[in-house]
């Protein structure tokens, strides 16, 4: 298999991706969850439509559409036919749709106006991941510049996924037949722990959020007249809170949601460990004093990748400290975010957690547990070798260095959707999310270096399912 010239992909990724980058940044195309009026305001369809003529322009054999449904987002569907007809095909996610401004960015720099510094383009989606399609359109222009094999891809680029991909399942429905079987998924929608190599998501957490709620009195009462006597809201909610977690160590109590984690990715975990090492304690501002959980790297990695962890995220019934009377209040209330590992069955844990908070409340308080969001984890399955090996390649190739595999703790479920549709695929999940890019918040940057080693990395991975479908069956 020749090799993809990273030279030849740096020079096209700057002379055509990279402004067409920098005029996605100018869109402020945020997901429908912060911008009621998307279609009145018509931003989506902007980030869309630079999409669209990007693909046109670099692949103008390809089949290129704007799918818009009666208030749905649009999406962007692009199919580009395989070198040959026993190339495989490849389903490749992106989206184009943004979070909101938010404040605090640096002197210079903003959301909408890309900015390029220290090797990084700074503005909004830059990382989240608008790169994403300009860089798999550019690997697979280089890849048909220079002669080389690939298989059928389909590109799906959705404009919701920052408000939860609420459209997505109904167009992957509607295109299941035009999609057909994939071989291998790639979503670049992910993080990486440096920049100096290939990083390969194995696996997700899931998250079960709900409003927990303890109501004692009708009114607040003197805290001097009833403390001693009527039960505190919040005592019960720590009691209740103890159910759930060992406030000592932070530990979900395991009969919840532990699962067994797989030895492959205990040693992937021990990997990154090593390689990250005290990164990742330094990659959180903990202030002088404060100890991690853990104190091994590894531990660390799988204590945020495939171990429950719980966190309130919100409260009501408690005024701010300056309006704070001396009253025992009548309730109170937190939000829960519960993060579970990838395997836990959610709709079962969210059951489960109901039924452990709300029944035999302290005090016979009245207790309720809301749920509002419950979504499942999703884990990769182990590579086939094929993969592992194209993927060991590119990134000794393109970056030096050995790929890492690590699980992220966040949630994605797009992955889960796409695995229960194509139980069969290949899982290649990455991404440029790496220290410093600040995705969400002020100062969102795309490391550029890391950008372009990527994309090359994805061409040899194209690459590399054609030459392994053309080889026989076996290659799933």
């Amino acid at each position: 298999m020749s090799r993809v010239s990273l030279e030849r992909i740096a020079e096209a990724w700057d002379r055509d991706a990279l402004p067409a980058l920098e005029s996605f940044v100018r869109i402020p195309a945020k997901s429908p969850a912060f911008d009621a009026e998307w279609a009145e305001n018509g931003h989506l369809e902007a980030a869309v439509a630079l999409g669209a003529e990007f693909c046109r322009r670099h692949l103008p054999d390809a089949d290129t559409q704007v799918l818009r449904r009666e208030g749905r987002t649009p999406l962007l569907w692009v199919e580009v036919p395989g070198s040959a007809p026993q190339a495989g095909t490849a389903l490749i996610y992106a989206h184009l749709d943004k979070q909101p401004e938010s404040t605090g960015w640096s002197e210079g720099l903003g959301p909408w106006e890309p900015q390029i510094r220290d090797g990084r383009l700074y503005g909004r989606g830059a990382v989240d991941d608008g790169y994403a399609l300009f860089s798999v359109v550019t690997a697979l222009a280089a890849l048909r510049e220079a002669g080389h094999a690939h298989p059928r891809c389909v590109l799906i680029a959705e404009t919701g996924e920052e408000s939860g991909s609420p459209d997505l399942p109904a167009y992957l429905d509607e295109l299941a037949g035009a999609i057909g079987d994939p071989d291998l998924v790639v979503c670049p929608d992910a993080g990486c722990g440096t920049y100096d190599r290939l990083w390969c998501t194995n696996s997700l957490r899931g998250m079960i959020t709900g409003i927990l709620r303890a109501d004692v009195l009708a009114e607040g009462v003197h805290s001097g007249d009833a403390g001693g006597v009527a039960p505190s809201s919040f005592r019960v909610l720590r009691r209740l809170l103890s159910r759930l977690e060992d406030e000592a160590t932070g530990r979900i109590l395991p009969q919840l949601c532990e699962v067994t984690i797989p030895r492959h990715c205990r040693e992937q975990a021990a990997h990154a460990g090593e390689v990250l090492g005290a990164l990742t304690r330094e990659r959180y501002p903990l202030l002088e004093g404060v100890r991690p959980d853990s104190d091994d790297p590894a531990e660390r990695i799988l204590d945020r990748s495939w171990r429950a962890a719980v966190e309130v995220i919100g409260a009501e019934g408690l005024p701010p400290i300056e309006a704070a009377g001396n009253v025992l209040r009548p309730f109170t209330a937190v939000k829960l975010a519960l993060r579970l590992p990838p395997t836990a069955d959610a709709e079962a844990v969210a059951e489960a957690l109901e039924a452990l908070l709300t029944e035999d409340p302290p005090a016979g308080a009245h207790v309720r547990f809301e749920p509002d969001t419950v979504a499942a984890g999703w884990a990769a399955p182990e590579p086939a070798p094929w993969l592992a090996r194209a993927l060991a390649d590119a990134s000794e190739a393109h970056f030096g260095a050995a790929p890492v595999y690590m699980g992220e703790g966040g949630t994605i479920p797009l992955l889960v959707w796409l695995q229960r549709r194509f139980p069969r695929a290949e899982y290649l999940v990455t991404g440029v999310a790496g220290p410093g890019a600040n995705a969400h918040g002020p100062d969102e940057s795309l490391h550029l270096d890391a950008t372009r080693r990527l994309t090359a990395c994805l061409a040899e991975t194209l690459q590399a399912l054609a030459a392994e479908r053309a080889s026989g069956p076996g290659g799933r």
